[in-house]
């Protein structure tokens, strides 16, 4: 069973099984928009249920298998819905798979760097290190790891992607858009970054159900490329064969924006990416990992360098006319 196959990485966790003729339930909400994977609905089993409604995910999780935990929340009105989805729903779902225990063979659990927390090139992030996240989303993502980790009665992996971009990303998109309107972005702190291709980190997640190598094991997945956020503006502007205009963000302007954003957040009830959480993460001095352990023992590089991450993201969004 996949969770959280609507969305942004699901979606192509879905094609990478269904590329391969896996045979794939996915939960539903009867609310899911199911836009992107619409070609997919014939060929999967629909199962309804909700991360808040352990009732709904016990009746759902009848003869599964395998669980690939992908649903979680990124943005938020409240911190507390951090908490509620990231948290309380992981450890309903765990409990969900644990009624399946003679049958559940493994549990991959999707989770974020940001559960660690940052990390330098000199110094990058490696799976045996402390966490110590620095956000609300961190944090809630570590204590989802936890619940795996103390309550899942079947192998569980838990991988831990750094930002995630490609196809069908919306925030992604704000650059491209920045772009087309002949504006390039100059973010102040200039941040190192592990970057990974939503395609490669879809492509990891299917040795994670079988290999014994990864039962009860954490990795990174990221390419082995360190980037910063100018770095992926100027090829943005390369690529679209833009004129550009600078448009500084020092560190203060940011601040702002997100504090800007997290009061509009709070008087329209539509959550947006920038908030002072993500003011937290911005002032790390770096959010890099290693990824040479997912290498050695399972034998999976992601392959996609930015350059070429960027070219298949904006041939996407010129194909769906999103630019």
């Amino acid at each position: 069973m996949l969770t959280g196959a609507t969305g942004f990485i699901g979606s192509h966790i879905l094609e990478s099984l269904r590329s391969r003729g896996l045979a794939t339930a996915i939960l539903l909400r009867p609310t899911s928009s199911k836009r992107f994977i619409q070609r997919h609905l014939p060929e999967v089993e629909l199962r309804f249920g909700s991360l808040n409604e352990p009732a709904s995910l016990q009746a759902a999780m009848a003869g599964i298998t395998h669980v690939i935990h992908c649903a979680g929340c990124t943005k938020a009105q409240r911190i507390s819905e951090f908490h509620q989805t990231n948290e309380i729903g992981t450890r309903n779902v765990v409990a969900a798979a644990n009624t399946q225990v003679t049958s559940m063979q493994r549990f991959v659990h999707i989770s974020s760097l940001a559960a660690l927390g940052p990390a330098t090139p000199d110094k990058p992030a490696r799976e045996s290190d402390t966490p110590r996240p620095v956000s609300a989303y961190g944090k809630s993502k570590l204590a989802a790891e936890l619940e795996v980790r103390n309550h899942c009665r079947a192998p569980f992996v838990i991988l831990r992607p750094p930002a995630v971009y490609g196809p069908g990303d919306v925030e992604f998109l704000r650059l491209f858009k920045a772009v087309k309107t002949h504006l390039l972005p100059k973010i102040g702190r200039r941040q190192a970054l592990s970057m990974v291709f939503v395609r490669d980190l879809a492509e990891a997640v299917v040795p994670c159900l079988e290999h014994p190598a990864a039962a009860g094991k954490t990795y990174f997945v990221a390419n082995r490329e360190i980037v910063s956020a100018q770095m992926i503006a100027d090829e943005i502007a390369a690529q679209m064969h833009a004129w550009t205009v600078p448009l500084p963000l020092p560190a203060a302007c940011f601040w702002a924006l997100c504090l800007a954003q997290e009061f509009r957040t709070r008087l329209t009830g539509k959550a947006n990416i920038l908030s002072m959480q993500k003011w937290a993460e911005f002032r790390a001095v770096g959010w890099v990992c290693d990824p040479a352990l997912l290498r050695q023992e399972l034998g999976y590089e992601c392959a996609t360098p930015l350059k070429a991450g960027i070219t298949a993201s904006l041939n996407w969004y010129r194909e769906q006319r999103w630019l």
